[in-house]
């Protein structure tokens, strides 16, 4: 048993903040010994009445959970475990569907740590958390412990006078913020895991149509119901087999989960990062190709030959390696769709939990054909047998890769401003894409794995018809006036106004707009009418979902283009800033942001005054600086039309007032 040192307390601080609305969280820290190289960190949160702190262990894709780490740059220890949390509370939340856990009056944190250099005698700890009312405030701080008792010296992080000039500018002196419902901060803006999920277990149906996988089906299932001394022996082999398939592709995603906690935005960073949108569009491409059969993706030999040996081992042991076997063997069509998968989880606004979901899906999609012709032998006398069709289906999904890809390209090409794929280059690249993929169908075209044979199924050449539908369905979104709206393809082509004909301006559906928030407020200012905020981003697929489907109402449009001064700000815009506006910024704990492009400036500035980073995030306000009703996200028709009128309404209201 180790040899504890007695327990003492060495140093006990108070902030000295007062408690308000503003700051309804009030911090106090202090350290106790527990050996010569380990220490209780002790965070002591005393919570304002009605408000509510949520804890490390809330569940994902809910309301953020508190997080404390190593402050940056910091060395010399190393965190033991997870913090130990005093009482907590649970509720189901009905925004979520989750049942939420949180403090409420008085939080009490201990953080146990480990010297690895025992002459350091400070130590500083980032605390991160969530404090909610009807709105919610974001907490990020370094919190510096001594651990000697004696007082701790901060070195001040002095700005510049252009910096603070600069600075002090980002910052509005909002009225009426209580109107601000940032009670669903960001629910718009995570996919719901269902519907990831669903997505994940549709990837794997087109995964178990590939000739690396269908033909596994019936060997295996005879395997098990014919091997086994038992029919019901038989059967729960199989069905253990499909629970070891789940449980591999669901562990493909647990290292991300790692990452998401070492840093809740790495995942999130990706969506609107110029090199890694292109690193997926060649990857998806590379992906495209190998399904069109011109080379083969697959992992080394010797991992299914020792995972292959590993299966005789027998018992659940045995089982789950052969599970293991077939997740390597069947990687070559397999790894394209999980590649896909892998993209699009987490590009869909962060979360780990997202890829679980869609990892999840995946797995039971090819779990389930196993366990159910298990349950059900005869069944597989009516599955049809394996044949060309196996790589028809492979060469169609390369087809979807290809068109995959040049999301994520058309991403990096608007976030970087390359001006490559304006809206009707990336439509015409789609319309070859599937002008390819119809005469694939119809046999005009070959792949090396194709057969010579040249007749075609009622089926097939069905298919082949509604591929050419959907071409004839893109082509006039490459004309400058469409006869129709692509109303199903919303939010993946670049948006309207990127395009290769002249536009009236850069803005949605031709809109007068302001891409600068001062500019903007003159404007209001001299036209007396309230200003729509609008946070967006080019990479932001519900934003263009909302100016295409809700914004194109006439009712909308009329009031946007009439009664509002539109302001349009891209927090993703990666142009950077004239050197004369570049500076640093100093944030509540100290630590200072580089604002370099127009991102970082518009990012920061919805960050200091609505302390949300979601997107769209649109906001009614005066010209000065009046909040008119609570803040609005992706929604519908009627919510936002009604939501304008209100607007409407409050302005007039407050200018009777004033």
């Amino acid at each position: 048993m180790k040899k504890l040192g007695i327990l003492f307390l060495l140093f006990f601080t108070l902030n000295s903040f007062a408690q308000t609305e503003n700051n309804p969280a009030v911090f106090s820290t202090s350290v106790e010994k527990v050996s010569e190289e380990t220490y209780d960190l002790i965070f002591t949160v005393k919570i304002q009445d009605q408000w509510h702190m949520y804890s490390q262990y809330n569940p994902e894709n809910a309301s953020l959970p508190m997080e404390i780490l190593a402050a940056k740059n910091t060395t010399g220890f190393q965190l033991i475990g997870k913090a130990v949390e005093s009482k907590t509370y649970k509720e189901y939340s009905d925004v979520w569907e989750k049942e939420e856990i949180y403090f409420k009056e008085k939080a009490i944190i201990t953080q146990r740590i480990q010297l690895t250099n025992t002459e350091i005698s400070n130590v500083t700890l980032n605390f991160f958390a969530q404090v909610c009312k009807e709105v919610c405030i974001q907490i990020e701080e370094d919190f510096t412990f001594s651990l000697d008792g004696k007082a701790i010296v901060t070195e001040e992080v002095e700005l510049d006078e252009k910096s603070k000039l600069l600075s002090n500018q980002l910052v509005l002196p909002l009225k009426n913020k209580d109107l601000l419902d940032q009670d669903s901060d960001g629910k718009q803006q995570k996919k719901d895991l269902f519907t990831i999920f669903l997505l994940g277990f549709i990837g794997g149906l087109l995964a178990l149509l590939t000739p690396c996988v269908f033909p596994m089906i019936p060997l295996t299932v005879s395997f098990f119901t014919k091997q086994s001394q038992a029919k019901a022996k038989g059967i729960s082999n199989a069905i253990l087999y499909g629970l070891c398939i789940v449980v591999i592709y669901l562990l493909l995603s647990l290292p991300f989960h790692f990452l998401d906690s070492v840093n809740p935005e790495i995942l999130n960073t990706i969506s609107t990062n110029v090199w890694l949108n292109s690193f997926f569009f060649a990857i998806l491409v590379f992906f495209a190709f190998s399904f069109f059969g011109y080379y083969e993706i697959t992992l080394p030999s010797s991992w299914g030959d020792k995972m292959d040996t590993a299966s005789n081992v027998g018992g659940f042991i045995g089982i789950f390696f052969m599970a293991l076997t077939l997740a390597i063997v069947s990687f070559s069509c397999t790894g394209p769709i999980l590649g896909s998968l892998l993209a699009g989880s987490l590009t869909a606004d962060g979360g780990a939990m997202q890829l679980s979901a869609g990892m999840t899906g995946f797995g039971l999609a090819l779990a389930l054909p196993f366990t159910l012709f298990a349950l059900f032998p005869n069944w597989l006398k009516s599955i049809p047998s394996s044949g060309g069709w196996l790589n028809t289906t492979k060469v169609i999904l390369g087809f979807l890769e290809l068109a995959f890809a040049f999301k994520f390209l058309s991403n990096a090409d608007l976030v970087a401003h390359w001006d490559l794929l304006k809206r009707e280059v990336f439509i015409g690249i789609w319309i070859v894409i599937f002008i390819g993929l119809a005469l694939y169908i119809l046999k005009k075209i070959r792949f090396p794995h194709d057969t010579t044979d040249k007749k075609i199924s009622f089926s097939r050449g069905s298919f082949g018809i509604l591929v050419f539908a959907f071409v004839i369905y893109l082509i006039p979104g490459t004309f400058k006036t469409p006869s129709w709206n692509l109303s199903l393809l919303s939010g993946f082509p670049p948006p309207q106004f990127y395009s290769i004909y002249e536009q009236e301006n850069d803005c949605p559906l031709g809109l007068n707009c302001y891409k600068d928030f001062d500019e903007g407020l003159a404007a209001a200012k001299a036209a007396n009418k309230p200003i729509l905020l609008d946070f967006t981003g080019w990479a932001c697929v519900n934003c263009r979902k909302v100016e295409e489907n809700v914004w194109s109402n006439p009712a909308i449009y009329k009031l946007l283009k009439e009664d509002y001064i539109l302001i349009s700000l891209y927090v993703d815009d990666r142009k950077e800033l004239p050197e004369t506006a570049q500076f640093n910024f100093k944030r509540a704990n100290g630590q200072l942001k580089e604002i370099t492009t127009v991102g970082d400036k518009w990012a920061t500035f919805q960050t200091v005054n609505f302390k949300t980073a979601s997107q769209p995030y649109y906001v009614q306000l005066t010209s000065e600086f009046e909040i008119l009703n609570k803040a609005e996200q992706y929604t519908d028709i009627d919510t936002y039309l009604a939501w304008l009128q209100e607007g409407i309404i409050s302005f007039k209201n407050v200018k009777k007032v004033n």
